[in-house]
């Protein structure tokens, strides 16, 4: 069995996973909002490996390659299909290059469809999918495979499947939306109950739901199976009444108008800590994440990342410093005016 070093990690304590690569490219102006293909591997891989480095030097322990919505309904529904090989194999050798530089982790992705139904047809059309892109994932010899944000929990144990076929380790992730269940109705205990029983290595939730409306549906995930939980939320003020970025600004402000609902470093830090205490063993952040975003988490787990160099330190702010040289020089130009 390959991918031994994603359980040699956990075994040293938790893991810090930085997603969300899909925003911050678009943001950034890379990426177009509504399609949201990754296409900027082929067209601009300088812009995705920056990114990789930065979130490494943010103090993120896994380079994930940046395959999501990379499969092949996806480049379909763009005119885009003769890219799939070509996009696939590119990300995993830029995500691979960071990775063995930085003696990070180093992770395929695979991630959720809009194919997926209960019944054959569907099932063997999305299995196909998830064969195709483990397969490749398996040949750029990556020490494991996300397969994240699936609604419906059949389709995660069918990336599940595909993984473990594959000879490698699966950290699956959940998406839950406003409804605490999957598409079919199960509880999210439940269901990672079942990820966990296919063979999955880590089980838990990611995106879809902020900080605050994640932790609950931890504390019963935790309680409810043996092996290592994954919280990854999104970095928005999500609340009891709106409970999903989705729903956020009474559903008009997803995707692309969320920035006044953006989590500060302070919030994020404190989930990480609330995380911690439930027993996460795999933390990390999705949609919306940047790296200032990372290094708080990873400051909060007791790490000092290469970052950290340039944490705040806002006793040297020339108005709002509590140096007292600072404060008589202030008070001394204050008194010439």
């Amino acid at each position: 069995m390959t991918g031994s070093l994603l359980l040699e990690r956990l075994a040293r304590g938790p893991i810090l996973c930085a997603e969300g690569y899909l925003f911050e490219l678009e943001r950034r102006g890379y990426l177009q909002a509504g399609a949201y293909v990754p296409e900027v591997v082929l067209d601009r891989p300088e812009a995705v490996e920056q990114l990789h480095r930065e979130f490494v030097h943010a103090g993120s322990d896994v380079v994930e390659a940046f395959t999501y919505y990379a499969h092949r309904e996806k480049l379909r529904l763009i005119g885009k299909e003769h890219l799939l090989e070509p996009l696939n194999r590119d990300a995993l050798q830029i995500a691979r290059r960071v990775a063995r530089e930085t003696g990070s982790l180093f992770s395929g992705d695979v991630c959720n469809s809009n194919l997926y139904r209960e019944e054959p047809g569907a099932r063997h059309a999305v299995r196909a999918m998830f064969d195709e892109q483990v397969g490749w994932a398996a040949e750029a010899g990556v020490d494991f495979v996300i397969a994240e944000t699936f609604q419906f929990a059949g389709e995660a144990l069918l990336a599940t499947e595909a993984i473990r076929a594959a000879g490698l380790e699966a950290v699956v992730t959940l998406a839950i939306h406003r409804d605490p269940q999957t598409r079919e109705g199960w509880a999210p205990e439940e269901a990672c109950r079942r990820l966990a029983d296919a063979g999955a290595a880590v089980v838990g939730l990611n995106c879809i739901r902020g900080p605050q409306t994640m932790l609950p549906l931890l504390r019963t995930i935790r309680a409810a199976v043996d092996v290592p939980v994954a919280a990854l939320p999104v970095p928005y003020h999500t609340h009891a009444a709106e409970p999903t970025f989705q729903s956020l600004g009474g559903g008009a402000a997803f995707p692309i108008a969320l920035d006044p609902f953006t989590s500060t470093r302070y919030d994020v830090a404190d989930f990480a800590r609330e995380a911690l205490e439930l027993g996460v063993e795999y933390l990390g952040l999705c949609c919306g994440a940047a790296p200032h975003h990372i290094r708080a988490m990873a400051e909060a787990m007791g790490r000092r990342p290469p970052a950290s160099r340039y944490s705040p330190d806002m006793s040297k702010h020339a108005y709002l410093g509590s140096d007292p040289s600072l404060q008589a020089e202030n008070l001394a130009f204050a008194e010439r005016l």
